[in-house]
């Protein structure tokens, strides 16, 4: 089966947990539910993982999948709490290829 960049943003989409900015120690750090990060991280600061890693361009629609927002993710070595499959490994892998760049839509659930 061949990864396709549909297949790596659908994986980035799956990514689980949440990321927060530690002033403290200056460093982010990742936690699987809001309620945990406790006092050293500001609340405006907590992104769930799988936005953490996409990038909104200047002035434009297009937001980029940052492979080094991915590596940080990755070198937690918690890949499985967090979800990182084969495709995002591929991706991090190429880097002789640009990175991924993309449309993205909120939709609504009913």
């Amino acid at each position: 089966m061949a990864i396709t960049s549909a297949g790596i943003c659908a994986a980035a989409d799956q990514l689980q947990g949440f990321v927060g900015f530690n002033r403290k120690s200056g460093r982010h750090i990742v936690r699987f539910s809001e309620d945990s990060f406790g006092l050293d991280v500001a609340e405006d600061s907590i992104t769930p993982a799988s936005e953490f890693v996409w990038h909104a361009a200047d002035n434009s629609a297009l937001m980029t999948l940052k492979r080094e927002r991915l590596r940080l993710l990755v070198e937690l070595r918690i890949d499985e709490r967090l979800a990182i499959s084969e495709p995002l490994r591929v991706y991090l892998r190429r880097d002789d290829l640009p990175e991924i760049s993309a449309v993205r839509l909120l939709q609504r659930r009913a």
